[in-house]
């Protein structure tokens, strides 16, 4: 499915490189294992508090020194779209064919990690991700990856709302960043 569709995204990091960004430098692709989305240049899609929350966890966590927000204009291009029943079935088939190919190189199966139920290191799911696209690029590349993930503690007592939920996109093809612009942050 071609999705002519263009949103904003927002992309938490280190303010330096929030001003390399807006001065034209290339974002740089993830290619962590534990990517919720196989590899690609993350997005929130307009999730500009859920972006900076990020960016602060970052810092906490020792690798952004000053909490920043990019914003992006993006092009979806070719969508992997995991909020669309007919991808996720995609990934639901390709499952045990990838187990097979796992097997047989002798190689363990990544897992899904930390506490639960939002499992933030999402090892195995990256790898399917990433198989089943470089599977499909000679015949089809995705040029983005995007999925909705209810995460965080519930709103209020027995909420099915929780607090940190969010559609997040991997930009998996650059050219789909249209352009960059710096966000006005409310001042509180």
């Amino acid at each position: 499915m071609h999705y002519d569709r263009t949103i904003i995204g927002y992309h938490g990091c280190d303010q330096a490189v929030a001003e390399r960004l807006l001065a034209g430098a290339p974002f740089k692709e993830s290619v962590n294992d534990y990517d919720w989305l196989g590899r690609g240049i993350y997005f929130w899609e307009y999730g500009l508090d859920r972006a900076l929350q990020f960016a602060f966890d970052q810092k906490r966590r020792g690798k952004v020194k000053r909490p920043a927000v990019v914003g992006a204009i993006l092009q979806l291009g070719e969508c992997f779209d995991l909020m669309d029943t007919r991808f996720t079935r995609n990934l639901q088939q390709a499952y045990p064919s990838w187990t097979v190919r796992m097997r047989r190189a002798q190689k363990q199966l990544p897992i899904n990690q930390g506490s639960t139920p939002d499992l933030l290191l999402r090892r195995r799911d990256c790898a399917v991700i990433n198989w089943v696209l470089d599977e499909l690029a000679t015949r089809r590349p995705f040029d983005t990856v995007r999925c909705g993930f209810v995460e965080g503690a519930p709103c209020y007592p027995r909420s099915s709302i929780r607090q940190q939920s969010h559609v997040q996109i991997a930009v998996r093809n650059p050219g789909c960043v249209i352009g960059v612009f710096r966000p006005r942050l409310e001042q509180s």
